[in-house]
């Protein structure tokens, strides 16, 4: 079933065990405000990673208690990246929370091929959009990993944006391969990229799921502009996922939502062992938290939790 809005997801976490995560770089006060929310309503057991010191500062000025299993002491971004990864290669994490730390320097040890921890032929990122205007949440990728993506790529990122939406309850996710136009077009090489991916589809190539393409924006979020233009499709108006043409469209298109359209934005990486949160280092404590949400919700289940 499709969900409405970050709110919708709680309730479908109760009963479940609390998952393991693991925090990258957890000296940052929104980060442990997010992951002490997030613990104290039963959702995930942590283990945070970074300056010991400074994290047991904050927790105390935050009322909350850690016992020694709980942190793992590490001065720079590299050592707090390697360790973090260290631990869900162990089986420690059902997720991976990125704190007071860079991006690029989380994912250089997620991928490392001797220590990293990919597990699909490629790691991609998916925003997820709670926008008042629209009737469900948004999943836009990739606007935060693969740079100008080439087919055989949109096909590992359409599948792992599926796949998520899968393990979230979607039964058949709605995808849309957004392009300017709806025509097919060799002089616009994203409409016959979108083309091919709706054929491959029909074949059960990217599991259950509704594939559209090439379709604009306003065709697969708005079903009056669909009707005005006499566009059909099952996606029209109704799309789940957005998969954008590049990254700088997804990333455009995600702090548009956010930033114009007063949506409520997660990030999370897939394709990897386990999902990791990449919110920005200057997001607010409810980013970080829906997106703990999000991960706790599609993450798995067998991590050695700390007590």
């Amino acid at each position: 079933m499709p969900i409405s809005s970050f709110q919708e997801l709680k309730p479908r976490l109760r009963g479940t065990p609390p998952k393991c995560a693991v925090v990258a770089a957890a000296h940052d006060e929104h980060t442990l405000q997010a992951v002490f929310a997030a613990r104290r309503v039963g959702l995930i057991r942590p283990i945070l990673v970074g300056r010991e010191e400074e994290i047991r500062a904050l927790a105390q000025t935050q009322g909350e208690a850690l016992t020694p299993d709980q942190i793992v002491d590490a001065e720079s971004e590299e050592d707090c990246a390697r360790q973090s990864v260290a631990l869900i290669r162990e089986g420690r994490g059902d997720m991976l929370i990125k704190g007071m730390l860079q991006t690029g320097t989380l994912m250089k040890a997620a991928v490392s091929r001797e220590e990293g921890i990919r597990a699909g032929e490629l790691l991609s990122h998916v925003a997820i959009l709670d926008v008042p205007r629209y009737h469900k949440l948004l999943f836009i990728t990739d606007g935060g990993m693969v740079v100008a993506p080439t087919l055989e790529q949109k096909r590992h990122i359409l599948k792992n944006a599926v796949d998520f939406c899968r393990r979230l309850g979607y039964d058949r996710p709605k995808a849309a391969i957004l392009c300017a136009v709806e025509n097919v077009t060799d002089t616009m090489p994203e409409t016959v990229d979108a083309a091919q991916l709706k054929r491959e589809s029909s074949s059960g190539v990217f599991g259950p799921c509704v594939v559209e393409g090439p379709i604009s924006l306003d065709l697969a979020t708005d079903r009056e502009a669909a009707r005005i233009k006499r566009y059909s499709s099952p996606v029209a108006g109704d799309a789940d996922i957005l998969l954008a043409p590049s990254i700088s469209a997804g990333n455009f298109l995600g702090k548009a939502l956010y930033g114009l359209a007063g949506g409520q934005m997660a990030g999370v990486v897939l394709g990897a062992r386990v999902p990791i949160t990449v919110n920005s280092r200057g997001a607010s404590a409810q980013e970080k938290y829906s997106s703990i949400v999000l991960c706790a919700t599609a993450g798995g289940e067998g991590g050695l939790c700390p007590s």
